[in-house]
């Protein structure tokens, strides 16, 4: 026999309905009456850690508490320099010049990490990376050369820059030189490659040499002297316009790539003799993704202007190495807060699956800590034809990643959201507090050298990495726990 709908309550007048806070289940037995349901998706703070749920209420912007007013208050001179970045594009020079990179010192993407634990494609990088410096002659010899100590590893991240997959930064290959002037900080990325075999993925063929020498030689100076001719390029309101061209900023950056190359063709014409533009030109054409490792730069010298100040909770970095994901805070200074990184959820080419795959790897998830790419998906529908999901997927990410920032980017406004600004600053404590890890788009790398993209989808953040670093921003404000 059916039940009776719930339309009377004996104790309430009217209809009842109800909230549901607790596990799904509980749903099925007043839907069963007839009673209309409305379940929140909730969980308890910290994911039910109590130690760091107390650490967490300790944070809180509370006046009337010293450690409060502290972290109200550094969050928010972070997140003005945040919204007040005017990243700009000046130059490009070698990375020895720019960087004062040392021979037999390589810089890699993510967290800190030696040879005997690095992944496939970040070795075949530096297999690549020998071999273009020079350092070796045959691979063999270059594996040899980087298990022998001889060559010293650093993160890309030390050292003012950024690199995509892999990420690794030989001191002769030329790199972006990017100034936040407003924030009086500088830096850097490689020259993006584009698709195919290439050093990003651990490609280090005739091919793959021949196009970094080409960089060094040809690319990186004609770019060079088009931006002496005309001046620096402001990469922040290029962007802004992007992202209401259907680009967000990581994986789809076709618009800003034509915005760029717009901006700077009458000064290569200018500057380079015809086959040199003619050649340069052509590379660019068929390189839709030649503007990331700028937008890279950008969030990277917007995101140190923030970082480094005590008691601040807002994320200045999030990196991956294909073994760890690693964030910063910028109240803990250069600490890393680590943990093991996942496989991607996504879309595989044909031939390919997860089993392939290799775990997550790149510091392109700085555009996300900035409030892009995967924060901006709304701007971009036709990435999820990408990276997997519908339209509507892409803007309730953008609106999700709101819970966890604490503000908005008036100079990347979303037309799909009635040209609200994009979600910016991720908030540690929010992470945390709400269960809500940070999205990221990226690419699926295979997990053997040399193979390449294999994929693209969506990472989440471990919410470990989120609970560790509360945990060190306590500890660094005197916090007993």
């Amino acid at each position: 026999m059916a039940a009776e709908p719930m339309t009377e309550s004996r104790l309430f007048p009217g209809v009842l309905r109800a909230i549901n806070l607790g596990l799904a289940m509980f749903v099925e037995a007043p839907q069963a009456h007839g009673a209309p349901v409305e379940a929140l998706d909730w969980r308890p703070p910290a994911e039910g850690d109590r130690e760091v749920g107390l650490l967490l209420a300790r944070l809180e912007d509370d006046p009337t508490d010293p450690v409060g007013r502290v972290v109200a208050a550094a969050n928010a001179t972070a997140l003005e320099r945040l919204l007040g970045a005017q990243p700009l594009l000046v130059d490009v020079r070698p990375a020895r010049e720019a960087l004062g990179l040392e021979d037999r010192h390589l810089l890699h993407s993510g967290p800190p990490i030696e040879w005997d634990r690095m992944c496939g494609p970040v070795r075949g990088a530096i297999v690549g990376a020998i071999l273009y410096e020079g350092w070796a002659a045959a691979p063999e010899a270059a594996e040899a050369l980087a298990a022998s100590g001889a060559i010293t590893f650093a993160p890309c991240h030390h050292h003012g820059a950024v690199g995509p997959m892999a990420g690794v930064i030989s001191p002769s290959m030329p790199v972006v030189v990017v100034e936040n002037q407003a924030g009086g900080t500088r830096a850097h990325a490689t020259l993006n490659e584009g698709l195919g075999k290439v050093l990003r993925f651990g490609a280090y063929d005739a091919s793959v040499l021949e196009r970094l020498r080409w960089f060094g030689d040809v690319l990186g100076p004609a770019l060079s002297a088009a931006l002496r001719d005309s001046g620096p390029i402001n990469l922040r309101s290029l962007t802004g316009q992007a992202l209401q061209m259907g680009d967000e900023g990581h994986n789809r950056n076709i618009a800003a790539t034509s915005l760029l190359v717009r901006a700077l063709a009458p000064s290569i014409v200018r500057t380079a003799d015809s086959a040199t533009a003619g050649v340069v030109f052509d590379f660019l054409r068929s390189n839709d993704h030649f503007f990331l490792n700028l937008s890279m730069a950008a969030c990277k010298s917007s995101m140190d202007a923030a970082h480094g100040i005590p008691g601040a909770s807002i994320v200045t970095a999030m990196s991956r190495n294909g073994v760890d994901f690693g964030i910063r805070l910028s109240g803990t200074g250069d600490r890393w807060f680590t943990s093991p990184v996942g496989v991607p959820d996504g879309l595989y080419f044909p031939g390919y699956g997860p089993e392939d795959a290799n775990p997550d790897l790149g510091d392109s998830a700085i555009t996300e800590t900035f409030g892009i790419g995967g924060f901006a998906m709304a701007a971009a529908p036709a990435i999820t034809r990408f990276v997997g999901g519908t339209a509507s997927d892409a803007l309730e990410f953008t609106r999700l990643m709101a819970r966890i920032t604490l503000g908005r980017n008036p100079a990347y406004a979303l037309p799909a959201l009635e040209f609200t600004g994009t979600p910016t600053g991720i908030d540690a404590r929010r992470v945390v507090d709400s269960g809500i890890a940070p999205v990221i788009n990226t690419g699926i790398a295979h997990r053997l050298a040399g193979v390449g993209q294999i994929g693209a989808g969506i990472a989440r953040a471990p919410l470990a990495c989120f609970s560790a670093a509360i945990q060190g921003l306590a500890r660094s404000l005197g916090v007993p726990g």
